[in-house]
């Protein structure tokens, strides 16, 4: 059986188990914090922050960037029903003024205070905590280890790319509902061919270098 096993599957999935060690130690509740939309030349960073009921997880959580579209569609519904969910959205003036970093940073604190319960402990995705008043752990590539992370890319993935597909009705013309404001070669050529719309992150060099000012 092993032979037949896909290189794919290999991948090691994310698990409860650090949550479940935190819980055991009093800890609870454990939350985790992702973000979607950091690299992107235009649109909002949202981040999201989620504690899973350890007796009502969702089967097949998985780090957003492994999934696809229905895939992630599906689990945010079920998440969205067993699990306490805060979402943080950092728009562009606070993208082009504090950098994306800090707006990052802003948005994750932002995800932790609008859950229903404060949790104990947070863990973050990354190398980097934003500054609350909470207990923070970060974890480098959490969102493929740890479950309660894997949940918050998720939902953070989904919302971020629902707002940027209902903005692209008012920006038609970019294509901003596939590549989600991402530097791919279509959407250079529609800011080329269109130049910059409002969704543009002014502080990012593409959008800089089209704007003439670089």
């Amino acid at each position: 059986i092993m032979a037949t096993m896909k290189i794919a599957d290999s991948r090691i999935k994310p698990t409860f188990e650090l949550e479940a060690a935190e819980l055991q130690l009093g800890m609870a509740p454990v939350a985790g914090v992702d973000e979607a939309g950091r690299g992107p030349w235009a649109g909002p960073v949202v981040a999201a922050a989620v504690i899973l009921d350890p007796a009502r997880i969702p089967d097949n959580i998985d780090d957003s960037k492994a999934m696809d579209e229905d895939g992630r569609a599906f689990l945010y519904n079920r998440i969205m029903k067993v699990a306490d969910v805060g979402v943080g959205i950092a728009e562009l003036d606070r993208i082009d003024r504090d950098n994306i970093l800090g707006a990052t940073l802003w948005a994750m604190g932002e995800a932790v205070a609008a859950l229903k319960s404060k949790p104990r402990l947070v863990l973050i995705d990354g190398n980097k905590a934003p500054r609350i008043s909470i207990e923070t752990r970060t974890i480098v590539k959490g969102d493929a280890k740890c479950l309660s992370i894997a949940a918050a890319s998720i939902i953070a993935k989904v919302t971020r790319d629902r707002i940027m597909m209902a903005v692209a009705r008012e920006y038609p013309g970019y294509g901003f509902e596939r590549h989600k404001g991402y530097g791919t070669p279509e959407h250079q050529a529609a800011i080329n061919r269109l130049g910059v719309c409002a969704l543009h992150r002014r502080s990012f060099k593409p959008v800089q270098l089209a704007l003439g000012l670089l």
